[in-house]
């Protein structure tokens, strides 16, 4: 299985790449996983926040295959604990998923017909985050779910 983290926006900031890039790398030790940085449609200050959530969802919607098991992260979203994040990632394996994709939204979230195809709405937090430390806090629960399912000491829920 394939984990893919995709975000719609810049580039990581300087002040968390370091960490995102650090927790992929670990991650790789128990499944492949990357990031795709979506660029932010242009002329984004001429759109409305609904066009410009519709812009974003063409673009994604068309790089998501049938197959893709989509996360999409969004305040209204299901939690879990970081046991259940390691047992969906165990039951996505055993389900011989091919591509596990997470999905963080744009400045202003994710328009419906991509929450319509998501497999699982995702909320990390009922607090908001900015976008930057949504992805060091994703990269971080999921190389922490996978040190849970090895036994491994970095976890000590």
């Amino acid at each position: 299985m394939q984990i893919q983290f995709w975000t719609i926006g810049k580039n990581h900031e300087p002040y968390v790449d370091s960490g995102i890039s650090d927790f992929t790398r670990r991650i790789n030790n128990y499944f492949p996983a990357s990031w795709k940085i979506i660029p932010t449609p242009r002329n984004v200050s001429l759109h409305t926040e609904n066009d410009l959530k519709k812009k974003e969802a063409e673009i994604i919607l068309k790089m998501v295959n049938s197959q893709d098991y989509l996360v999409t992260l969004d305040e209204k979203g299901k939690t879990f604990n970081s046991l259940q994040v390691s047992q969906f990632l165990q039951q996505r394996a055993n389900d011989s998923a091919k591509n596990l994709l997470f999905l963080i939204g744009g400045a202003y979230g994710l328009d419906p017909l991509v929450l319509k195809r998501a497999n699982l709405v995702w909320s990390l937090s009922p607090l908001t985050f900015p976008h930057q430390l949504v992805r060091l806090i994703l990269a971080e629960q999921i190389y922490r779910a996978c040190t849970i399912l090895r036994n491994e000491k970095y976890h000590h829920g």
